[in-house]
């Protein structure tokens, strides 16, 4: 995709694909249907997933949510907490092992081995050793990830030590993604970031002594301050710090973030356009490339020399069974989509009451799974319909003729009778394409 992604131009507005300016709402697609459709009526039905025994060759991930960060920053719309001292940081830990040892008893998951396991945030680096070693000795005795064959670990870099940083490698972390962001400290405080660029400079030392099979760095493109030569600084340096992948998303600007929430009061927020977003990736990808790495996603370049791959996204890409341990934390098992509770209290009290935190949950028919796996497996670049073909009995290409030759139209993509191929153009807005081969009933709807 090299020579392709180095002729990558600004596009003219066309069709539906003419709005460049960043409007308030959710771009990023990771599931289908949209969460918003999710409903407190079916949750039985996840209970019923998971009392029933595993079927076929389905791998099982699991994700823990650590939703404790220094700051919040101005683009953040996860879950997470700011105010919370060590004593309640235990309480949520203990309730996050429980969850987890009660998941351990249900048929569809108890003895069964790990694939990869996720921490996720917020910011799990924010939590001490102590803590993590609690948890990660509960969590392990119940659910072993010894063979598992990835364990990624989100980290906020000023929130890292030298004892911290040899603790994830004695538990196992084999992926370490550093939140990087931006490498310029204008940027970094305008939107609300907790660290600065020096404190990406003094861990380094630390996560290159402790040899982790992957070190990825995160970029956001179009962050609020954003130059040109701001952006070719901040690629230039992260090419340098040497990471084994970069993953770089484009701001987006969902319903419950500062900013949103400002824009709408009428506050100015000069917020980049897509169009110059889109430029932006481009040319970190054509760096990239320039410096040995491969584009292995719509957001992601991995050293060539390096196998480590990415299995956590790969697995739920494919419909793998996940369990989402947390607070708002979403888990997909035997094809059932659920979601536990998003406040602190009411995540905690089932627990304590020896019941799981669910709330809402979905269950998908054969064709929303295969439209699911088929959109999100799009944003590789590259999409082959046989292994769709061989799962659900569907000939993508065909079931989907009018989305795909819209597309083609528009020059967002090729296809034959086997593959789909991406071009420049649809790559980098891939997750605005993505809506085209909804279902009617969920176009136009909120995604969350």
């Amino acid at each position: 995709m090299r020579e392709e992604l180095t002729q990558v131009k600004p596009e003219p507005a066309t069709t539906r694909l003419d709005s460049t300016k960043t409007e308030i709402g959710s771009v990023f697609v990771s599931n289908y249907p949209p969460y918003s459709f999710w409903s407190g009526d079916n949750v039985d039905a996840a209970h019923e997933a998971l009392n029933s025994p595993p079927t076929g060759d389905t791998k099982l991930g699991l994700y823990l949510h650590i939703p404790f960060c220094r700051k919040r920053c101005k683009f953040c719309y996860f879950r997470v907490y700011t105010d919370k001292n060590s004593d309640e940081i235990s309480v949520y830990l203990d309730a996050l092992a429980r969850e987890v040892e009660h998941y351990a008893t249900l048929p569809r998951i108890a003895g069964r081995p790990l694939h990869f396991v996720y921490f996720g945030g917020g910011t799990p680096s924010y939590i001490g050793t102590r803590h993590l070693k609690e948890l990660v000795g509960r969590v392990k005795a119940v659910m072993p990830w010894d063979t598992a064959k990835e364990i990624a670990f989100e980290c906020e870099p000023g929130t890292l030590t030298e004892a911290k940083v040899k603790t994830f490698r004695e538990i196992g972390v084999t992926r370490l993604s550093l939140g990087v962001e931006n490498l310029n400290d204008e940027i970094l405080e305008e939107n609300g970031r907790a660290h600065i660029s020096k404190e990406v400079y003094r861990c380094m030392p630390w996560i290159q002594e402790a040899g982790f099979a992957q070190l990825n760095i995160d970029l956001i493109a179009g962050m609020i301050g954003e130059t040109w030569e701001r952006w070719r600084e901040t690629v230039k340096k992260t090419i340098e710090l040497d990471p084994d992948s970069v993953t770089i998303y484009q701001l987006e600007l969902p319903h419950n973030t500062t900013y949103s929430r400002n824009l709408n009061t009428g506050e100015i927020i000069p917020v980049a356009d897509w169009s110059l977003k889109r430029e932006w990736q481009a040319y970190a990808f054509e760096q990239l490339q320039d410096a040995g790495y491969a584009i292995s996603s719509a957001y992601t370049a991995i050293k060539k020399e390096n196998h480590a791959g990415f299995i956590y996204r790969d697995s739920v890409w494919t419909g793998q069974d996940l369990i989402g341990a947390g607070v708002a934390s979403f888990s997909h098992v035997g094809g059932v989509h659920f979601q536990n509770a998003p406040k602190w209290e009411d995540y905690i009290d089932p627990i304590d009451a020896g019941k799981l935190p669910i709330t809402r949950a979905f269950v998908p028919t054969d064709r929303e799974r295969l439209i699911r796996e088929m959109i999100l497996q799009l944003k590789l670049g590259k999409l082959s319909a046989v292994p769709l073909r061989e799962k659900y009995g569907v000939d993508i290409i065909s079931e989907f003729s009018e989305p795909y030759g819209k597309l083609r139209d528009e020059g967002m993509l090729t296809f034959d009778e086997n593959t789909v191929t991406l071009t420049p153009t649809g790559f980098l807005r891939v997750d605005q394409l993505l809506p085209e081969f909804y279902d009617e009933k969920y176009r136009n709807a909120r995604y969350t």
